[in-house]
This record gives C-alpha cells, sequence and structure tokens, in this order.
C-alpha cells in the first residue's frame, strides 16, 4: 500500500478571530492550508470518489468554521479545523495551517501562522 496525503491549500475566507476587539469587530482574512493523510490509497486505482476526503464539503465546512463563531487565538481555529477534518473515518490525520496576513501588532511582517497536526484515535 502507498501513502496518500490530500492537500488543501489557500482557503480564503473572512473571519473574526482574535484577542482584540477590533480584530472581532472589523473582521480580517484568514488562509488556511490542510494535509489531509488519507487511511488507503484506493481511490488511486478506483477513481471513486468514495474512496478519498471530499475535499469540496470539507472546504465548505472550513470555510463555516472560519466565518462563524469567533475564537481569541488561532491554535483553537487550527484544532477546531482538524476536529472536523478528523471526522471523515477515512483520514488518519491532518495538518492545518492558519495563515494570519494582517496582524495587530506594530511591526512589519509577512503574516502569522500557526501549525497543527492531530492523528485520528487510534492512530
Amino acid at each position: 500500500m502507498s501513502d496518500l496525503t490530500v492537500h488543501i491549500r489557500g482557503l480564503e475566507v473572512v473571519g473574526h478571530h482574535g484577542v482584540h476587539d477590533a480584530e472581532r469587530v472589523l473582521g480580517q482574512r484568514f488562509v488556511v492550508d490542510l494535509a489531509l493523510d488519507l487511511a488507503h490509497d484506493r481511490a488511486a486505482t478506483s477513481d471513486d470518489l468514495a474512496d478519498t476526503a471530499d475535499y469540496a464539503m470539507l472546504s465548505d465546512d472550513v470555510a463555516r468554521i472560519i466565518a462563524g463563531e469567533p475564537v481569541a487565538l488561532i491554535e483553537r481555529l487550527a484544532r477546531l479545523i482538524a476536529d472536523r477534518a478528523l471526522v471523515d473515518p477515512r483520514v488518519r490525520a491532518v495538518t492545518v495551517t492558519v495563515h494570519k496576513p494582517h496582524v495587530a501588532i506594530p511591526h512589519v511582517l509577512g503574516e502569522v501562522a500557526v501549525t497543527l497536526r492531530v492523528e485520528a484515535p487510534g492512530e
């Protein structure tokens, strides 16, 4: 058996997350990358959506999480996204990176990002 990883990169959604009131009121763009390590590689030969993670549905759900209830930390946002990805029994592990391109700090920087890797229970 081979390893199969499905990537979703650059999912951009406006959310209202952050520690500061202005971040929660004004909102800002968040960018999310996911890497889904699948439990098997059947889709590589079956050509059947039932054998892989449905990245369209997952993208919709992740967008709803980002646009939804505010959290203070992007670490927490990453965990909410990871938990959703692991609902799919075909996903044995997920790596989530949440990018926050416009950080409310008085320094010039490209972005702040966190990366979280979570394995499915029993892995």
